[in-house]
């Protein structure tokens, strides 16, 4: 099988949970160093599946690459290549196919609680028609809008749009806004970092900071917290690589 290309837009955002997924269904990946100056790809024919990871920039910022990366994500959706979107990631998929991404009112930074809003499709993604009593990591100050086609199947209190799913008969992309390939190791080298913690400290200040924690909550049973957060990751990593392209499709 072709690697899955998976895109670094900073170095502190690798690929976590999702790369140790992937190893242990032994699906071969590629690491882009975006955040390093390598330039997203023009055809996405060498790969399986891409998947996008976070990162602290906006995509309407003016950086050089978020252009190439949407026009890539146009061409993998039109070569029956699925796309995987945490975060940043979501938000670029989003962006690529048409919706907006806008500030958010409130900056989710933390452990929330989501909520089901479609439950078909959260049977189908997570195998699951609920996800109470289970946390998953947040750090954004944008959301997106839904790119056509796409449907939404969770929600927190603070940001309607959590994670969406194209459907394209053989593939699937799907776009989520919250963290879930985070691993004890990255949310303590998250919390290490004085930029991360300043921004916590600026929101909880200026704003009261309602869906941002201090950095002892977002360390509190952080192993216990991440393994049930990975154990439905590994359902939404499960059923987008059903879709990984092995054959052009178009």
């Amino acid at each position: 099988m072709k690697p899955i290309a998976i895109f670094r837009h900073n170095p502190g955002e690798g690929p976590g949970y999702f790369a140790t997924f992937l190893e242990a269904h032994r699906l071969p990946w590629h690491l882009v160093k975006v955040d390093e100056g390598e330039a997203p790809p023009i055809d996405p024919a060498a790969f399986s599946g891409l998947c996008f990871m976070g990162g602290p920039m906006s995509v309407n910022d003016p950086l050089p690459w978020i252009e190439p990366a949407c026009a890539l994500i146009r061409a993998a959706d039109a070569a029956g290549v699925p796309v995987i979107g945490h975060c940043l990631g979501g938000q670029l998929l989003a962006k690529a196919l048409g919706a907006r991404v806008t500030r958010s009112p409130v900056k989710e930074i933390g452990w929330g609680a989501l909520r089901v809003t479609d439950a078909r499709l959260a049977a189908e993604w997570l195998g699951v028609e609920s996800v109470e009593g289970v946390e998953f990591f947040q750090w954004h100050g944008d959301a997106f809008a839904l790119p056509p086609g796409a449907r939404n199947f969770l929600s927190s209190a603070y940001c309607e749009h959590q994670a969406y799913a194209i459907d394209r008969g053989s593939y699937a992309h799907l776009g989520m806004q919250f963290h879930c390939e985070m691993t004890p190791a990255l949310v303590r080298s998250w919390l290490a970092d004085e930029t991360w913690i300043a921004e916590v400290e600026q929101e909880r200040r200026t704003n009261g900071g309602p869906a941002v924690q201090d950095a002892a909550e977002m360390l509190r049973d952080v192993q216990a917290r991440t393994t049930r957060m990975n154990a439905l990751a590994a359902r939404l990593y499960d059923r987008w690589r059903k879709g990984l392209a092995t054959a052009p499709r178009r």
